[in-house]
């Protein structure tokens, strides 16, 4: 049993120095939560998991919501440090084409990654100078839901070190359309 242990631990130090010579990654001293994101209640906002978007950005102080608005159009936000960690806005009214096409042509050059068609139609970028200064992290679908085009947009101030930013908004997005359904009584996609 020492041997075989010993023989996997040899097998080990001459893969890793093979596949590290010469590569010049640094080392991050402090592990990196790549736990998956998972829908949970409470919610922020009413549609972001608190403990997801905790995991996503590494924001562990007092959260409050500040919410605008009606069912149909408002916006959310945590106001409790600048910038707010989290600002949120869902709409059913306007023109979303429009929107949508504005965005597209000011974060395509930013390298702006296109939602999974199963989300509608929409995008998610990092935009460290981009109209929400603070926020740079930014994910916007246009989606139907119960036959009728609504509108989400989340913006983030920070993504965990080590943390796929897009890849985790584009998460949060799929999670927050199934809360709008759950809440507003319609099936998104549809």
């Amino acid at each position: 049993m020492r041997s075989l242990r010993l023989l996997v631990a040899l097998v080990t130090v001459i893969l890793g120095t093979a596949c590290t010579a010469g590569d010049s990654t640094p080392v991050t001293s402090a592990p990196v939560d790549m736990r998956a994101i998972a829908d949970s209640a409470p919610y922020l906002c009413k549609f972001v998991p608190e403990q997801a978007f905790r995991l996503v950005t590494g924001v562990s102080g007092p959260l409050r919501e500040l919410a605008d608005g009606t069912e149909r159009d408002g916006a959310c936000r945590t106001p409790d440090t600048y910038p707010n960690p989290l600002g949120l806005g869902w709409a059913t009214t306007g023109d979303f084409d429009s929107v949508l096409e504005d965005k597209r042509k000011a974060y395509t050059e930013h390298g702006a990654v296109t939602l999974p068609a199963d989300l509608g139609e929409g995008l998610a970028v990092y935009l460290p100078d981009g109209p929400l200064t603070g926020q740079p992290y930014e994910v916007v679908a246009k989606f139907r839901c119960g036959g009728k085009e609504r509108l989400l947009t989340m913006f983030f101030a920070q993504v965990a070190q080590g943390r796929d930013g897009i890849r985790d908004m584009i998460e949060l997005m799929r999670i927050a359309q199934k809360r709008y359904g759950q809440l507003y009584t319609c099936t998104p996609g549809k």
